[in-house]
């Protein structure tokens, strides 16, 4: 292949989660081209909720219904905490952004004029998140008054179980009543695949059906809950059409993968990045990334063996940790798995972990990833951006622990627009 038959980009994004999804987007939104490409496994278990900042110290488990004033304790306390790259202003043009991205995709969310709210979660746990869908936002509604509610199941489905979930929230919600329902198709079936039912659902007759075995058991209950498995393309609509059948307000609940309401955010990155004509490389990784002598960066494909090679100007990194495959390990230490970036690390293997399973404040590995400049640019070993025009968004970033500070979908997004703004400085 010769130099000029390699197609050329702008701009190459390695990782397809929700880091690499959202930059691909705001960096469309620019005119910027863009070549983006990884694994889209990642959507089976994204829950389809935006967190911003909801828990802070981890180890005292402090709530927080204001993520802005979470925020700022964070980056009070924690100075390299990767929101502390990014001024309130960009978080929340960011959101704002990722918000106009959703509506114009018919995927629309709703939050409670910029703080936390509450909802439940097939585990009967109560979470805190910033952005909902609008599926599940009548449940937000319900739970703020402890309005008498209807939780159904369908047998079958496993992963989502309304008797357990009414049984764990019983002492906090008296009002919930369980119902478990059978086979919409006409006779019990011994497992129930949530992908297919999502998408019989978006049928008519099917709508009607589960609206006959529900009503009858609605009585008192001013809203009815369900797992989210209300179609995939067309959620909204199947919501409000169930709601009207009811006679109640109908809401969605978080269920366990593989998740339907991630799969909504991937098809609705998948249509927006083909109407924008952004090149997408899925299911291919990264097997070799050069930088070239006139300072851009030359990327070989594939899934397992070389496939193409493309040229870049800059790069965005949107690999992930362990599970994407952006930091690897051995019995030692933590490598970044393209470049050999240096990352941030427990000083030897005894203190990646404590010594309970659930640590209250959580495993020193979970801190682990890439330190940048306020560009969103990784470091080399000397504290200087490794290159001019690599950067890096999203949970592959240190000094944050995701899962915990329930931060991990608005941290993604919040650094992919920094990053993507920085790519654009590059160009004027």
């Amino acid at each position: 292949m010769t130099e000029s038959t390699i197609q050329k980009y702008d701009l190459a994004i390695i990782g397809a989660g929700m880091a690499g999804m959202a930059a691909a987007v705001f960096a469309a939104n620019r005119g910027i081209s863009t070549a983006i490409m990884g694994s889209l496994g990642e959507s089976w278990f994204t829950g389809g909720l935006i967190d911003l900042m909801g828990i802070h110290p981890v180890g005292k488990g402090k709530v927080w219904s204001d993520p802005w004033a979470a925020i700022e304790a964070v980056k009070r306390d924690i100075p390299k905490h990767p929101y502390a790259r990014l001024p309130e202003k960009d978080i929340n043009l960011a959101l704002q952004e990722f918000d106009a991205f959703l509506d114009q995709t018919g995927l629309p969310y709703h939050s409670d004029e910029g703080l936390n709210s509450n909802l439940i979660t097939a585990f009967g746990a109560i979470k805190t998140t910033h952005g909902v869908p609008r599926t599940m936002w009548p449940g937000v509604a319900a739970l703020s008054v402890k309005a008498p509610c209807l939780i159904v199941d369908f047998k079958g489905l496993k992963g989502f179980s309304a008797s357990l979930l009414v049984e764990r929230l019983k002492s906090e919600w008296a009002g919930l009543r369980a119902l478990s329902i059978p086979s919409i198709y006409g006779e019990q079936i011994q497992e129930i695949n949530p992908i297919p039912l999502a998408q019989d659902l978006e049928v008519a007759e099917y709508r009607q059906k589960l609206a006959e075995l529900i009503k009858p058991h609605v009585k008192d209950a001013e809203y009815v809950g369900l797992p989210a498995v209300l179609g995939i393309h067309q959620s909204d609509r199947v919501v409000n059409e169930l709601g009207e059948l009811l006679g109640k307000p109908v809401f969605e609940i978080p269920a366990m993968p593989p998740s339907i309401p991630g799969m909504r955010l991937k098809e609705a990155f998948l249509r927006f990045l083909s109407d924008n004509k952004v090149h997408c490389l899925f299911q291919k990784h990264v097997l070799q990334a050069t930088p070239t002598s006139d300072g851009d960066f030359s990327l070989d494909i594939g899934r397992t063996v070389h496939e193409d090679t493309i040229g870049a100007h800059a790069i965005v990194l949107a690999t992930g940790r362990f599970l994407g495959g952006g930091l690897q390990s051995d019995h030692s230490s933590v490598t970044e798995s393209i470049f050999n970036l240096p990352v941030f690390q427990p000083e030897n293997r005894e203190l990646w972990h404590g010594d309970r399973l659930f640590e209250a404040g959580g495993h020193a590995i979970s801190l682990a990833g890439l330190e940048t400049d306020e560009m969103m640019r990784p470091l080399d070993a000397g504290g200087n951006p490794a290159f001019e025009n690599l950067f890096a968004a999203g949970i592959i970033l240190a000094h944050q622990d995701w899962t915990r500070m329930k931060c991990g979908s608005g941290l993604s997004v919040a650094t992919a627009y920094h990053a993507i703004n920085s790519v654009g400085s590059l160009r004027s």
